[in-house]
């Protein structure tokens, strides 16, 4: 029985991962989650699950927690709950399934404490990648993508020598705006954007698809996933979602890992790996229904976002934390409609070309960072 903590169980990794658990319970237990402000759901997953520990983000839903559960779970709130939830003493693996940066030093006290780390949140390795890969070396510690795209890879490179990968190839659907120019950018709506055509997903992911920022994240995410270099990291447009990527090796062989797109896959994989379990829901592939694959490579001038993830990631440092940061608040700007599609993509550029490089920077330098571009960001906005 492999025993979970789970970051994040009310977004849409998390409750997928919850169905991975519920599918195979007598493989997995879960034995502490964190959750945001879906006091709700929440409680609906601690009846069914009943963790040991569950933390909150605020006071007020872990008094309401307190109440309704008495002493059946620990209910704690804020960073130190997310901690408690991420190094709870029973739990071998940690699912960081959270949003944003705030999933960084959960993962990181996770990782001194041994558990293995299951990893959907991105913006933890683009934020700190050399932190935590420092840590997770020095720990033992193995770091198993969730993302669909950098499993894929970890798949594809399953008893190959690191050494003769000539390149590995993310692929992307494009989101929902893939078919517009830039000038029709500039009318899109909220409304629009939320329409991934492939994959269900939360809000935030949902609007970085569509800048497709979140395929420059994923660039950053893979360069310190892999030890790769980003000149050795290539996106390629593929609208149907069903080659998830590929690695290119030194004698031009392709490896790639095909599915349909659906992220309990993956979650599970991370789960079980080195084995395999049989999943007992969802569709198979069907390649002869599908009758194409379609591909087309990335033009960065259309896609600003890479073109600036490419270059933080690059750069190196603090540059990615400051781009993370800054994306961030942007989207959480456009999501409150405050300023148009565009705008996002302005306002990281600005946070870019006007940060100091460190090239080393601490934990306390990047919580710092952090905090200082988002006080920026949102400061521009209003």
């Amino acid at each position: 029985m492999k025993k979970i903590a789970l970051l994040g169980s009310t977004g849409s990794i998390g409750t997928q991962t919850l169905d991975v658990i519920r599918e195979h319970s007598e493989h997995f237990q879960l034995v502490s989650m964190s959750i945001g402000h879906n006091i709700d759901l929440a409680k609906k997953q601690i009846h069914e699950f009943q963790p040991e520990v569950v933390s909150v983000a605020d006071k007020e839903s872990m008094h309401k927690l307190q109440v309704e559960f008495g002493d059946k779970v620990k209910v704690l709130c804020g960073e130190e709950g997310l901690i408690e939830v991420a190094t709870i003493e029973s739990a071998d693996v940690l699912v960081n399934a959270v949003l944003g940066s705030v999933g960084l030093q959960p993962t990181l006290a996770a990782i001194e404490a041994k558990k293995q780390i299951a990893i959907a949140n991105k913006e933890t390795l683009v934020t700190a990648g050399h932190l935590v890969t420092k840590a997770a070396k020095i720990h033992n510690v193995p770091l198993l993508p969730v993302d669909s795209e950098h499993s894929a890879i970890f798949q594809a490179l399953n008893g190959e020598n690191h050494e003769q990968i000539e390149q590995i190839i993310l692929t992307a659907s494009g989101g929902s705006f893939r078919d517009l120019s830039r000038e029709e950018l500039k009318h899109v709506t909220l409304e629009a954007a939320l329409k991934h055509p492939n994959w269900s997903m939360g809000a935030k992911i949902t609007i970085d698809s569509a800048t497709m920022m979140n395929k420059g994240l994923e660039v950053i995410e893979a360069h310190w996933l892999f030890d790769i270099p980003y000149s050795h990291i290539d996106v390629l447009l593929h609208k149907e979602s069903i080659i998830h990527s590929m690695v290119e090796f030194v004698d031009k062989s392709v490896i790639a890992q095909l599915g349909t797109p659906d992220m309990r896959v993956p979650i599970q994989y991370a789960l079980t790996y080195p084995k395999r379990l049989e999943r007992k829901t969802g569709d198979r592939l069907k390649l002869w229904e599908l009758g194409a694959l379609h591909f087309q490579p990335l033009d960065l001038e259309r896609y600003r976002m890479m073109a600036l993830a490419y270059e933080a990631g690059k750069i190196g440092g603090s540059m990615p934390t400051v781009l993370n940061a800054a994306n961030e608040e942007a989207v959480s700007a456009f999501l409150s409609k405050k300023i148009d599609f565009l705008s996002i993509e302005r306002l990281i550029e600005q946070a870019l070309e006007h940060h100091d490089v460190i090239k080393e920077p601490t934990l306390d330098e990047i919580v710092e960072i952090d905090q200082r571009i988002r006080d920026l960001i949102h400061s521009k906005v209003n």
